[in-house]
C-alpha cells in the first residue's frame, strides 16, 4: 500500500537535480558549443551507485536535453525542423523499447535464469547489477559516438562575419523567423511566445511523468487494490510494445499530421482525446487474458503517442521563439522549469496512488478512479493554457 509513496520520491530526485542545473548547462552550450555539454553528460551517466543520491547527481549533471533540442533544429534546414525534433522524441520511443526490456528481463537474473546465473555470483548477491551494467555500457557507446558529431554553434569574428560565407547565410536563414532576442539571457523571461509555450510544455510534462509513475504501480498492484496483478516482465512488455508503436508513429505518421494540422490545434486535439482514454483505465480491471493485454497495449500506445505529439510541438514553438544564440539557453530554461514540474509529479502521484489504495470502497471516485481523475484534471489545465489570453504565438508559420 505504501510502495507508491517511496517510489515517487526516488523518481523525483532526478528531476530535482536536473531542475537545478539545466539552465546553466544551456547557457554553457550557447557559449562553448553543444557538443562539449553532450560529452560531459554522457560521462556522468556511465556510473551508478545508490538509487536516491545518484539519481540526484545524475540530474545535476544531466545537461543534454536542452542542447540536443537546439542541436536538432540547427543540424538541418528549416523545412525539416518538424522531422528533426520528431526524431529527438523518437529517441524516447527507443528508450521505451530498450529501457523496460533491460529492467524487466535483466533484473534479478539469478531468480529468472538460474541455469545461467548462480545465486552465489555477483548477479545473485546484487540482483540489479546486470541492468545497471547494461545501462552504463550503452552510455559509453553513446559517448564514443560523439566523436563524429559536428558542432553547430559557430562563433565568427568581425572579419568573418563580413564575408558571405555559407555558415553566415544558413545562420541568417535559420533565424529569419525567430523572435528578436536582444538583452541576453534575461530577455527570455520577457519573450511571451517562449514563456507561454514553456508553460504548456511543463504542464503536459507533469501529467506525462505522473502517468508513467502511476501506470507501472497500478499495473503491478493486486486486483483487490484495483490493479492488474501484472509482473514486472508484463509491464516491461507493454512499455516496449508502446515504444515500438511510438517509434513507427513518430517516423511515419507524425510528420504528415504536423504538416496538415496547425501546431497548437494538434496539441488541443490530442489533449481532448486523452481525457476519455485516461478515464477508461480503471475499467480495464474487468478484463483478463488476451483481451486485457490487447486493451492495455493499445491504450498505452495511444497515450504515449498523444503525449509525444504535444511535447514535439512545444519544442518546435520554443525553438522558433528565439534566435540561435539563445536557443540552448531557452531550451535549458524550459528543461529547468519542466524538471521542477517533473520532480513534483512522481512524488504527488505516489502519494495520491497510496491514498487511493486505501479508499477502495469510497462512494465518490473509489480507488484508482481517483488517480486517473487527477491525471485528467492536469490535462484539462494544460488544455486551458493553449487558449488566449495566456497563449501567444511567435511569428513563425508552419
Amino acid at each position: 500500500e505504501d510502495i507508491g509513496f517511496y517510489a515517487g520520491f526516488v523518481g523525483a530526485s532526478y528531476m530535482l537535480g536536473r531542475a537545478l542545473t539545466s539552465t546553466i548547462w544551456g547557457i554553457v552550450a550557447d557559449k562553448h558549443g553543444r557538443k562539449p555539454v553532450l560529452v560531459i553528460t554522457l560521462i556522468a551517466v556511465s556510473s551508478y551507485w545508490m538509487a536516491l543520491t545518484t539519481r540526484g547527481l545524475l540530474g545535476l549533471l544531466s545537461g543534454m536535453l536542452g542542447p540536443i533540442k537546439a542541436y536538432a533544429t540547427e543540424v538541418c534546414r528549416k523545412e525539416h525542423s518538424h522531422l528533426a525534433l520528431s526524431l529527438i522524441s523518437s529517441s524516447r520511443a527507443i528508450g521505451l523499447i530498450v529501457g523496460p526490456a533491460i529492467g524487466g528481463y535483466l533484473a534479478q537474473p539469478a531468480d529468472k535464469y538460474p541455469g545461467m546465473f548462480s545465486q552465489e555470483s555477483i548477479f545473485g548477491r546484487f540482483p540489479y547489477f546486470l541492468p545497471c551494467l547494461c545501462i552504463s555500457i550503452l552510455a559509453v557507446a553513446a559517448l564514443i559516438s560523439c566523436i563524429w558529431l559536428p558542432e553547430t554553434l559557430h562563433k565568427h569574428n568581425e572579419a568573418t562575419d563580413s564575408n558571405n560565407s555559407i555558415e553566415a547565410m544558413e545562420e541568417s536563414l535559420s533565424d529569419s523567423n525567430a523572435e528578436e532576442s536582444s538583452g541576453g539571457y534575461w530577455s527570455l523571461f520577457t519573450n511571451w511566445p517562449l514563456m507561454s509555450a514553456i508553460t504548456v510544455y511543463c504542464l503536459f510534462s507533469l501529467q506525462d511523468v505522473a502517468y508513467a509513475e502511476v501506470f507501472s504501480l497500478w499495473a503491478v498492484s493486486d486486483r483487490k487494490y484495483g490493479g492488474l496483478s501484472f509482473t514486472s516482465t508484463d509491464v516491461g512488455s507493454v512499455l516496449a510494445l508502446s515504444g515500438l508503436f511510438l517509434l513507427i508513429y513518430q517516423i511515419l505518421i507524425y510528420p504528415s499530421v504536423a504538416k496538415a494540422i496547425e501546431p497548437i490545434t494538434l496539441v488541443r486535439a490530442t489533449a481532448i482525446l486523452t481525457l476519455p482514454l485516461l478515464a477508461s483505465y480503471p475499467f480495464m480491471t474487468t478484463l483478463s487474458g488476451f483481451n486485457l493485454q490487447l486493451v492495455v497495449n493499445c491504450a498505452s500506445s495511444l497515450k504515449n503517442s498523444f503525449q509525444v505529439t504535444t511535447i514535439t510541438v512545444c519544442n518546435i514553438l520554443m525553438n522558433d521563439a528565439v534566435s540561435q544564440d539563445l536557443r540552448a539557453s531557452a531550451n535549458g530554461l524550459s528543461v529547468t522549469l519542466m524538471s521542477i514540474f517533473k520532480a513534483v509529479a512522481p512524488a504527488v502521484a505516489g502519494v495520491i496512488f497510496s491514498w487511493a489504495q486505501r479508499r477502495q470502497t469510497a462512494s465518490f471516485l473509489p480507488g484508482d478512479h481517483l488517480v486517473f481523475f487527477m491525471l485528467n484534471a492536469a490535462t484539462v489545465i494544460g488544455l486551458m493554457c493553449t487558449f488566449g489570453p495566456h497563449f501567444a504565438r511567435g511569428s513563425t508559420k508552419h
